[in-house]
């Protein structure tokens, strides 16, 4: 009657050791899209983990033809483009340097966020919205690279 008994219980302690585990690992994940777009929005070039620099992009948060900051600061070298669009208003980022030459593009996005790299010269650079109308309605800025 013990061996009856024993199968049972060693069948709950199994599963109630993998219903713990399976909680554990799932408690152990973040809010990683939040971080992200936390890190993305922010506007100003701040050193990378990598040796560059990653420098934020964000779009208007309403869905205007804007990004929240036309001036925007950056060193010069391999840098991390990161873009946040909070709306569902599609937005990019292109950066051109003082020739017209394209030296990074983040993917097209809507309620997300983006990244691309570039190998930024010092100088001033345009960075603008690809999205047919919106550079021509002002969604351009001041990439300036020292």
């Amino acid at each position: 009657m013990h061996t009856s008994l024993l199968s049972p219980i060693r069948l709950l302690a199994v599963v109630a050791v993998a219903a713990v585990a399976a909680f554990g690992i799932a408690a152990c994940g973040g809010d990683d899209e939040t971080a992200a777009t936390t890190a993305a929005a922010d506007t100003t070039a701040t050193s990378g983990g990598g040796g560059g620099e990653t420098v934020g992009f964000e779009a208007d948060p309403g869905g205007e033809l804007a990004y929240t900051e036309t001036d925007v600061t950056a060193k010069a070298g391999e840098a991390t483009i990161d873009f946040s669009n909070p709306s569902s208003t599609p937005h990019d980022v292109v950066i051109e340097d003082q020739d017209g030459n394209e030296i990074a593009r983040t993917d097209v996005i809507t309620d997300s966020t983006a990244t691309a790299t570039a190998d930024l010269k010092p100088g001033t650079d345009t960075f603008y919205c690809s999205v047919p109308g919106h550079r021509e309605a002002g969604m351009e800025g001041t990439l300036t690279v020292k």
